[in-house]
């Protein structure tokens, strides 16, 4: 059975969708998943799917999404070794295959690409960090309504997106691929305008591409956007990084590649 939380909600069992229609059954599987094979206290639960306000018979209510999954995942036939929900002392688990659950492996992914790049093996890590990208189909469970249990989980997500994005886009600057950059590059600076490491990168690809006045441009434009919407200037890693552009340092020229 697959299973997917980077996007829109997947539960599919030989091409067919088993995501449960009903609001609350398909907020608990979320919580459940995104938590996958760790226990989640039923009072978690209870937060996850009312807050502050559950109904006097929340618990049983709860109980009975439960026994509703439970029939949906095909618990009681497990013959292909599929995901499994557990009840616990004090909640629920559900547990799940690694390989089955595309969180997992855009973290195996993930992991793998940054010892890549650690060993100084940039095609590998670029290769690495791409295949974990190409896994997501939208915002974080994009079609289910996150309570106070799942929203910083779904954060969380969104914040490891986007660092494996600038690590690869940092592998392909070491590969001197700074020409194929700079059209992805100026669309993610637009959409993410007080991010400094995009922008670093951006004038990177910007400068070995010899335009080192656009490059200034944009440094630019981040300082005012910083100013006038945070109220604050750009770090000192950028700064230096601008300092760099004006005086043409060698360092920022393109790399020698790794035989």
């Amino acid at each position: 059975m697959k299973m997917g939380v980077l996007g829109p909600l997947v539960l599919d069992r030989g091409g067919q969708s088993r995501v449960p229609s009903a609001p609350k059954p398909r907020q608990l599987l979320a919580l459940l998943m995104i938590n996958a094979n760790q226990m989640v206290r039923a009072s978690d639960c209870l937060v996850e799917l009312w807050d502050t306000q559950p109904p006097k018979s929340a618990m049983s209510t709860l109980q009975t999404y439960v026994l509703h999954l439970r029939r949906v995942l095909g618990e009681t036939s497990n013959e292909d070794h599929g995901p499994a929900l557990m009840t616990m002392n004090q909640g629920y688990q559900l547990e799940a295959n690694r390989l089955d659950l595309d969180c997992f492996v855009f973290e195996d992914l993930a992991r793998r690409g940054s010892e890549a790049a650690r060993t100084g093996d940039h095609r590998r890590a670029s290769s690495l960090f791409a295949e974990a990208l190409r896994l997501w189909r939208g915002p974080a469970l994009a079609d289910v309504r996150p309570g106070p249990l799942s929203l910083p989980l779904l954060i969380e997500l969104e914040e490891a997106r986007k660092y494996v994005l600038e690590q690869r886009i940092e592998a392909d600057l070491r590969l001197n691929r700074h020409h194929e950059l700079l059209d992805e590059l100026e669309t993610l600076t637009k959409a993410h305008p007080t991010n400094e490491n995009l922008h670093a990168q951006f004038m990177i690809a910007l400068y070995r591409a010899g335009m080192s006045t656009r490059a200034l441009t944009v440094f630019r434009g981040l300082c005012r956007t910083l100013e006038d919407d945070l109220g604050f200037e750009p770090g000192p890693r950028i700064q230096r990084l601008h300092q760099a552009v004006l005086s043409e340092h060698p360092a920022l020229g393109v790399p020698t590649l790794r035989a």
